[in-house]
């Protein structure tokens, strides 16, 4: 009310509140780190009005530039990967006989988002060096940008030319952009709630227990999982865009039905499209592209998967994930089939997909789903003794989980949500797009039903992508 309708003529003051309330949102984590988004936000500030001032000095500019780099992977280098690199250097030891004393780790906490902020703080510097956009003076509007609670912590990682945009200028409040926020928002949650946190416990049993079941069950629980991280990131990402428009602002999309991929480079155009894009923009193309010779671009490809992959985590498993997605992407690149279904959709021209497409589309759902058992897994260790016993034990067994779980009310489940993505696969903003208002009444009572009917105050509802 007081952001519309009462302040809807003071942009600074909209954005004033706005950032009380990000900041507001942030501390109900731990207001402790608090501080590592100011510290980040005035640092990129600064160095976005000094890379603008020495504008006919590059030497100066890049000093200011790496001034910025450094202080950001410093800060996610320190929090996020210390112990890691520490781990790492302490076994390195062991294998030739040596041993060191526990004491260089520290008990560290990972302050939540803080890979999503500080790549899109970077970007903010690295895009006024590259002359794509000018510094705001603004520091208010600056620090809105930096910490819009939307999207602070799981993304989208947004770019300034998009968000601070649309900070810096008059918003009027829209009754169609609400609703489609609200639409959003609701289907969300459902994908949350219903999909990814329904089938948490059974995932969560079978990956912890993955020693007593056979392949069939092993192979049940790495797909169950693949539509429990789909539904849970791209849930908040649904619920960010519809808060956000909610505020008049628009954030861009993060994923577009990437489960009806035909090959892994389409994969990667619909699946966390915000970093997907950031490591293109901000290190593929600066390392030469697809512009350079094959074996360096294939170098380059090798680079961005094992980033994108340590970018997730400070464990070898997803390290082995990114490496595991560069081996499947590399001969996509080489027969030069990575662009040819850009923004495109399955069965662009008729009702279903042809059988090529549906077996482009088991093909690369079943690679996409067996990189996720490194993804999921503890260790290396589990990883590859995971993948054994699919290989080494196979048969089939009905799963039947501790606590009751009916499989088929599942599979059911997924089956008809599979089916309905489909159908509004052309329009990842719109879930409810039916013309029918009978049928969309409908439509919002089923989901809001089952968001009631699955809500259980047992389960661990909190989001995947917020240990990244």
């Amino acid at each position: 009310m007081l952001y519309w309708f009462v302040f809807n003529k003071r942009i600074n003051v909209q954005n004033l509140l706005v950032l009380l309330a990000s900041y507001f949102f942030y501390g109900l984590w731990d207001w402790r780190f608090l501080f590592l988004i100011m510290a980040s936000t005035i640092v990129d500030y600064m160095v976005g009005l000094a890379i603008h001032k020495n504008d006919t000095d590059r030497k100066k500019q890049k000093f200011w530039l790496w001034a910025s780099i450094i202080f950001n992977i410093s800060l996610l280098g320190f929090f996020k990967y210390y112990n890691f690199f520490a781990d790492s250097f302490m076994d390195m030891f062991q294998l030739f006989g040596y041993t060191i004393k526990s004491s260089w780790t520290l008990n560290i906490i990972l302050p939540v988002g803080i890979s999503f902020y500080t790549f899109q703080t970077m970007s903010y510097s690295l895009d006024i060096y590259y002359k794509r956009i000018e510094p705001t003076k603004n520091l208010l509007s600056f620090a809105t940008f930096v910490a819009f609670f939307p999207q602070l912590v799981a993304g989208p990682i947004e770019r300034a030319s998009n968000l601070l945009g649309q900070i810096t200028k008059k918003r009027v409040f829209s009754y169609d952009q609400t609703v489609e926020g609200i639409k959003l928002i609701l289907w969300g949650l459902f994908k949350k709630m219903v999909i990814a946190d329904g089938l948490a416990p059974i995932v969560d049993d079978i990956f912890a227990n993955y020693g007593m079941y056979p392949a069939s069950t092993l192979i049940l629980g790495v797909t169950l999982f693949s539509f429990q991280v789909y539904g849970d990131f791209s849930g908040y990402s649904d619920m960010a865009i519809g808060t956000a428009k909610m505020f008049g602002i628009e954030l861009m999309s993060n994923f577009k039905f990437p489960n009806f991929s035909r090959n892994v480079a389409e994969y990667w155009q619909r699946w966390h499209i915000s970093l997907s894009t950031w490591f293109r923009h901000y290190v593929y193309i600066p390392l030469g592209g697809s512009r350079v010779s094959k074996l360096l671009s294939v170098r380059n490809i090798c680079i961005i998967f094992l980033v994108s992959g340590f970018w997730h985590g400070a464990n070898w498993t997803f390290i082995f994930w990114g490496a595991f997605h560069a081996l499947a992407f590399i001969p996509v690149f080489l027969m030069g089939r990575n662009t040819i279904y850009k923004n495109s959709v399955v069965a662009e021209n008729t009702v279903l997909p042809t059988i090529k497409e549906l077996g482009q589309l088991i093909l690369t759902f079943s690679i996409v789903t067996f990189s996720r058992i490194f993804f999921r897994s503890e260790s290396l260790t589990d990883s590859f003794n995971y993948i054994s016993r699919i290989f080494l034990n196979f048969e089939y067994s009905e799963y039947r989980h501790p606590m009751g779980y009916r499989m088929i009310d599942y599979f059911v489940l997924i089956g008809v949500f599979v089916f309905y993505e489909y159908l509004i696969r052309r329009d990842e903003r719109n879930p409810f797009k039916f013309k029918n208002k009978y049928v969309r009444f409908v439509l919002y009572s089923l989901v809001i039903l089952l968001i009631l009917l699955f809500y259980d105050d047992n389960v661990d509802r909190s989001f995947i992508y917020f240990q990244f």
